[in-house]
């Protein structure tokens, strides 16, 4: 069986945020799972393979960003047999999910929080895993392999999967949206809030290609090949989002005024990158990027201001 890649319909948009369903022979294994409220749709994805929940041998978390982790503990109930995979910084945020929830309640307000996320609960130490850096573990006949990547968050990893030529990249690859890919691809970093770090997002880039992998399998949104070109889009796009992040960092404005100085030279650059891609949006691709925009001016203003001390 192919990866599968399954939609998650995450904050009500298609082709927005995926999974990845791995099968090595009657094992299973998801990548990514999205919200609580996600969960239905992965099970249904399982049953449509002819597995059972009991089929599932690992559940695999690249970062505990609540789009990529947030229904863990939901579908960790749901298989029994699974354990969870993920990085040593991470396992403590899924052992103790309750720092998570209360930032993103402060954020959303509770009555958008419990429609977007529903609950998080706590997972049980016995079924948390950490992974080391270069560590292989099986799926059936083969063996998945860990990748600790820096840059988009500190307990960020990817997944090779040399057997078929996949690397499962969480979000160090960027964000490319089948919809804005209309002539020349539109990939573009992710520097949300809290730990953009750009020499680490450089080298996870890198590191990606390195792996020789045929595929990255981006959680948002979907496979794409030629990974020497992606990353050479990367690369720039990280480079300019530093150069805002130094500037935000010498300015004269105050902390609190940072996250506009950001939001105003991201979005301009947004705007000459879709220009240089020969994109005109219509009003549902420009509220998908608006999200985007205003995470990354938000991440590189949260860095700066701690910069500054």
């Amino acid at each position: 069986m192919p990866t599968r890649t399954l939609d998650c319909f995450y904050l009500d948009q298609p082709e927005f945020a995926a999974a990845y369903l791995l099968r090595g022979g009657a094992e299973a294994a998801f990548v990514d799972n999205n919200t609580t409220l996600a969960v239905p749709r992965l099970l249904a994805a399982l049953a449509a393979e002819g597995l059972e929940p009991a089929d599932v041998r690992w559940i695999i978390v690249t970062h505990v960003h609540l789009d990529h982790a947030g229904g863990t503990a939901a579908l960790a109930a749901a298989c029994p047999s699974a354990t969870v995979l993920c990085h040593p910084r991470a396992e403590r945020h899924l052992l103790d999910p309750s720092r998570l929830v209360a930032s993103a309640r402060v954020v959303y307000g509770d009555a958008t929080f419990d429609r977007l996320y529903g609950t998080i609960d706590p997972i049980a130490a016995s079924r948390v895993r950490v992974v080391a850096d270069g560590e292989r573990v099986p799926l059936g006949s083969r063996d998945l392999e860990f990748l600790h990547t820096r840059g988009h968050a500190n307990h960020h990893m990817c997944i090779l999967d040399a057997h078929r030529g996949d690397v499962l990249t969480g979000d160090a690859f960027g964000l490319c949206y089948p919809t804005l890919q209309r002539g020349r691809r539109f990939l573009f970093p992710s520097t949300s809030p809290t730990e953009f770090d750009a020499p680490e997002a450089r080298a996870a880039v890198r590191r990606i290609v390195a792996t020789g992998a045929d595929r990255a399998l981006l959680t948002h949104f979907g496979p794409i090949t030629d990974l020497a070109a992606g990353a050479e889009d990367l690369l720039d796009w990280i480079d300019a989002s530093e150069a805002v992040l130094e500037a935000a960092v010498v300015c004269d404005l105050p902390n609190g005024a940072l996250e506009a100085f950001c939001f105003e030279r991201i979005d301009a650059l947004f705007d000459r990158k879709l220009a240089a891609a020969g994109l005109q949006l219509d009003t549902r691709e420009r509220d998908l990027l608006r999200h985007d925009r205003e995470l990354n001016a938000a991440g590189l203003a949260f860095v700066a201001a701690k910069r500054r001390g």
